[in-house]
């Protein structure tokens, strides 16, 4: 079983109900176990001018590779009408893997680690939540990188059913 942590977010359709979605989607997949859910965060958005964003992280454990665990990442997304249309637009779901294991992989269709985590608070703020002492392929703990990130205007959002 490979130990993968994603991130989740949306910002369109009520976000806390389509993390809620989303997770429940998660834990309906049998080649998926759920270890642990962070804290959500209200995160304003990068990109063009929309609504905050609603963000969480998730610690799971799975069988399926890394592709398939994307096509089934995505799989959720669509079912839940995510769009790609302007890239940092707003949508109702963005599921993105983080970390798979320790993998390092750069492909066509998949980056691990997610090229740009390690400068966003947005996705270490609720992966500290989970364990702020894991350590990245670059040596790195999250706390370690989330010291070096800004968290203006990041709050707990206290909506929603975590």
């Amino acid at each position: 079983m490979a130990e993968v942590y994603i991130a989740l977010g949306s910002n369109m359709a009520g976000p806390h109900d389509q993390l809620d979605r989303a997770l429940k989607s998660l834990a309906s997949i049998p080649e998926i176990q759920i270890v642990a859910v962070s804290d959500r965060y209200q995160t304003p958005a990068i990109g063009p001018s929309q609504p905050d964003y609603i963000n969480a992280a998730a610690q799971l454990q799975t069988s399926m590779s890394p592709e398939s665990l994307l096509d089934t990442l995505q799989s959720i997304e669509q079912h839940q009408d995510r769009v790609r249309t302007v890239r940092w637009g707003p949508r109702t779901l963005d599921l993105d893997i983080l970390l798979y294991n320790s993998l390092v992989q750069d492909t066509q269709r998949l980056t691990i680690p997610h090229p740009r985590m390690a400068e966003r608070a947005f996705v270490l703020l609720p992966l500290a939540d989970i364990n702020g002492e894991l350590r990245l392929p670059c040596g790195k703990t999250v706390s370690q990188l989330l010291a070096n990130c800004s968290v203006q205007g990041i709050v707990k959002s206290t909506s929603g059913n975590n």
